[in-house]
C-alpha cells in the first residue's frame, strides 16, 4: 500500500548496485581503512562524541533519528529498532514497506534505553544534536556511534558506511545524489542561479530555514540564499514578529508547513501570508511561492529523501530527467 515517492526513479539503481556489489571482483583495491575494518577484526570509529570500536560483522541496528532510519534502508541494512517519525506517524509513509516490523524505541528526543536494551544490538546509530545527554548510557547497551547534526545527511552516511563496513556501497551512493545533482544542474542551464528562500509556518511562529537539509540540497543543485541565510552553522531563525517578513524576500519562496494542530497552523499561516509586508515580496508578487512536503524537505533527512526534494526540483522546474 506504501511505497518510496517517485521510487521507480531510485529503487532500481539501488537495487542493481547492491547485486553488483555482492558480484564484485573479489581483487578490487580497497583502503586501508577498510582493510582494518574487515568483519572479523576490529574496526575505530570516530564520531562526534569520540570514537568507538566495533569488532566484527554488525547484524543488529538501532537508529535514533530519522535520517539514520533512511540511510539504513538505503544502504540495505534494516534495522531492528527505530524511533517513531515525527508526523505521519509511527513511521513515514516513504518508509513503511522498508521498515515493516521494526520494533519501535522511543521518540528521537527521548529513545526508551530499556527497549533498546531488551533489542541487543550490535551498533547504536545517535545524534550529537538529540542524545549527547544519553551516549554514556547508549554505550553501556552497545557500541554507539554518533552523528553531528540530524540534517547532515550525507555526514550520517559516511558515518553509517564506516560503522556497517559498508563504504564502497556508501560512496556510490553519494557518487549517484551528485550525478542527479551535475543533471539537473545541466538541464537547467542559464535559468540557474535563482535565488531560493526556504520558509516554514507551525502553530505559534514561522520560521525562515537556512543551510538545513534542504538548504544543503539547494545549495549542491546551483541555487543561491539571499544575504545571511548561508550561514553553515546556523540551521535558521525563529522570526520574532511580522515586521521580519523581508527577511524572506527572495525570487523563489519554498514554503511547508509543520506539526499536528492542523487548525492552529493554517492559522499562522493565514496571519503571517495575510500581511501587507508578505504581500511585497518578490516571489509572492510574482507567483513564485511553492509548497513542498514538510517529510521530504525536513524532517525525513536521509539519502533517499534528498532524492525524494531532487525529483520535486525537476517537476517544480519542468526539467526532463
Amino acid at each position: 500500500m506504501y511505497k518510496i515517492i517517485n521510487a521507480k526513479r531510485l529503487l532500481p539503481s539501488l537495487f542493481l548496485f547492491f547485486l553488483l556489489a555482492a558480484c564484485g571482483d573479489s581483487e578490487e583495491s580497497v583502503s586501508s581503512e577498510e582493510v582494518e575494518g574487515n568483519t572479523e577484526g576490529t574496526r575505530v570509529i570516530q564520531h562526534a562524541l569520540g570514537e568507538t570500536e566495533i569488532t566484527g560483522e554488525v547484524e543488529k541496528i538501532v537508529t535514533l533519528y530519522q535520517g539514520a532510519n533512511d540511510v539504513a534502508v538505503a544502504l540495505d541494512m534494516k534495522p531492528i529498532g527505530i524511533v517513531e517519525s515525527w508526523v505521519e506517524k509511527p513511521v513515514y509513509t516513504y518508509l513503511r514497506d522498508e521498515l515493516d516490523g521494526v520494533e519501535l524505541v522511543g521518540e528521537e528526543t527521548q529513545p526508551n534505553l530499556e527497549a533498546i536494551a531488551e533489542l541487543e544490538p550490535d551498533l547504536i546509530i545517535a545524534s550529537r544534536t538529540r542524545h549527547e545527554e544519553v551516549y554514556d548510557h547508549l554505550n553501556d547497551i552497545a557500541p554507539t556511534v554518533v552523528g553531528d547534526e540530524v540534517y547532515d545527511w550525507k555526514g550520517t552516511l559516511d558515518l553509517m558506511g564506516k560503522a556497517l563496513n559498508k563504504e564502497a556501497e556508501a560512496n556510490q551512493l553519494l557518487e549517484d545524489y551528485n550525478a542527479r545533482i551535475d543533471h539537473f544542474k545541466g538541464q537547467m542551464g542559464d535559468e540557474l542561479p535563482i535565488e531560493v528562500a526556504i520558509t516554514n509556518f507551525r502553530a505559534d511562529h514561522a520560521r525562515i530555514f537556512y543551510m538545513g537539509f534542504a538548504g544543503g540540497i539547494l545549495e549542491d543543485a546551483g541555487f543561491t540564499r539571499p544575504e545571511g541565510h548561508d550561514d553553515p552553522e546556523l540551521w535558521g531563525i525563529k522570526l520574532a514578529s511580522k515586521e521580519s517578513i523581508p527577511e524572506a524576500d527572495a525570487e523563489v519562496i519554498f514554503n511547508f508547513n509543520s506539526g499536528t494542530e492542523t487548525d492552529q497552523i493554517q492559522q499562522t499561516y493565514e496571519e503571517w501570508t495575510g500581511h501587507p509586508l508578505w504581500k511585497e515580496l518578490e516571489a509572492v508578487k510574482n507567483d513564485q511561492v511553492i509548497m513542498v512536503d514538510e517529510v521530504t524537505w525536513n524532517s525525513a533527512g536521509g539519502y533517499l529523501s534528498a532524492h525524494m526534494v531532487i525529483d520535486d526540483l525537476y517537476d517544480i522546474f519542468n526539467v526532463e530527467e
